[in-house]
């Protein structure tokens, strides 16, 4: 047992909490009562003075197989099996170092990424929460059809979803649009039928499994929400109908805001120059699209596309930040990135303190819902625990790797 006590407790769904003691048994929360209950106590402690415990950060959107790179599908088409599975490893294992103790992993490589998540499990490798997606699902010639499961007409959009749930993928990923990162796609064309979009959602729906769009163009983002997906990825050109349509059915925003800034903010890096005029043609949209979801009171879950260019697996809490500056609270960033996010996910015992829920925590300085940074920079970060165990390596300081490919 380990108790938790002298500092502030955010308890993960909007809420701070002052005086409180948490106590952690066998990898779970124990009990959260006022700290004066818990004298004569004479187990572990922490002391949490002048910090804020709260749930460990959840990303709803990252890609394990990607590190970053410039241009990540160039270095990918170069690497072994074996080297992307290590590589998607290494980026889980920095994703905990930052804090983040959940992930949807949404596309990897060939299901190579399964493993990684299977491994971490099992508690052979420490590592973050995984559910993965496997093939994203895509039109021929779409976004993703480098490495995503290329299917045309809804019998064949059909056998790709059963592809993904035989192969034990946790949730569906359906490619709604064209996007940034794909040569000679444009993000504001609708890439599936209304129709294929639903018979894909419904399948995946069929056999239990949650389902995430990329959805970047209007049209995409209303094929995508009709057919009763559970979350939209960055909706860059949403539109009022979009908006109420996805708060009629409860669908999640995923805006990755981090994927256009970094690509933004690096363009004179060796990011194709595709890339860069897409990403800065539609920058303003998507802060416009962030604004006017949040006016109208939608759903937010945190997701970074973390392993895009120069998106770093480990710094994905500064998505925190960027959502603030797009207008929302610190404690609804906060929110966003936990209870939304796992209740997105899917997991009932994590994302929240509460009696019963996994001790995956995260122990920042000061107080976060006044200061976004203590939780978004994460020099802030006093520790990390999975399962009440306190991971101890720390988030690597980015840098730009040195890779042939780039």
């Amino acid at each position: 047992m380990v108790l938790f006590k002298g500092g502030l407790v955010f308890d993960g769904a909007g809420t701070r909490l002052e005086g409180q003691g948490v106590l952690v048994e066998d990898g779970r929360i124990a009990r959260i009562a006022p700290q004066g209950e818990f004298d004569g106590y004479a187990g572990d402690t922490v002391n949490t003075g002048g910090a804020t415990l709260m749930p460990g950060l959840i990303d709803c959107h990252v890609h394990l197989v990607y590190s970053g790179h410039p241009d990540p599908g160039a270095v990918l088409r170069k690497q072994t099996p074996a080297e992307i599975t290590l590589t998607a490893l290494e980026n889980a294992q920095k994703c905990l170092a930052g804090g983040v103790t959940a992930v949807r992993d949404c596309g990897g490589k060939d299901h190579l990424e399964f493993a990684v998540r299977d491994s971490i499990k099992r508690g052979v490798f420490p590592g973050p929460t995984i559910h993965a997606a496997g093939r994203m699902i895509c039109m021929t010639g779409g976004h993703g059809n480098a490495n995503g499961r290329v299917a045309d007409g809804a019998d064949e959009v059909v056998k790709a979803v059963r592809e993904q749930v035989h192969a034990g993928c946790d949730l569906v990923k359906i490619m709604a649009t064209g996007g940034v990162m794909t040569p000679g796609v444009n993000p504001e064309d609708a890439h599936y039928s209304a129709a294929e979009m639903k018979v894909g959602v419904s399948e995946a729906r069929r056999f239990h499994k949650r389902t995430a769009s990329h959805a970047q163009g209007t049209e995409g983002i209303l094929n995508a929400v009709r057919a009763g997906i559970h979350s939209i990825e960055h909706g860059i050109f949403m539109t009022e109908k979009c908006i109420e349509e996805m708060n009629e059915a409860g669908v999640y925003l995923v805006a990755t805001v981090s994927a256009l800034k970094n690509i933004v903010r690096n363009a004179d890096k060796g990011v194709p120059a595709y890339a860069v005029e897409k990403a800065r043609r539609v920058s303003e949209h998507h802060l416009k699209s962030i604004g006017m979801f949040h006016a109208a009171g939608g759903k937010f879950a945190m997701g970074t596309d973390a392993g895009t260019p120069f998106n770093y697996h480990g710094a994905n809490a500064q998505e925190l930040a960027f959502l603030v500056e797009y207008g929302l609270s610190p404690a609804e960033a906060l929110t966003a990135a936990m209870a939304n996010a796992a209740d997105l996910m899917g997991p009932e015992d994590i994302g929240r303190l509460g009696p019963g829920k996994r001790a995956d925590l995260l122990l920042v300085e000061g107080d976060p819902t006044k200061d976004i940074a203590m939780a978004a920079d994460c020099r802030h970060h006093r520790a990390v625990y999975k399962g009440g165990v306190a991971f101890a390596a720390k988030p690597p300081a980015p840098v730009r790797l040195n890779v042939a490919a780039e």
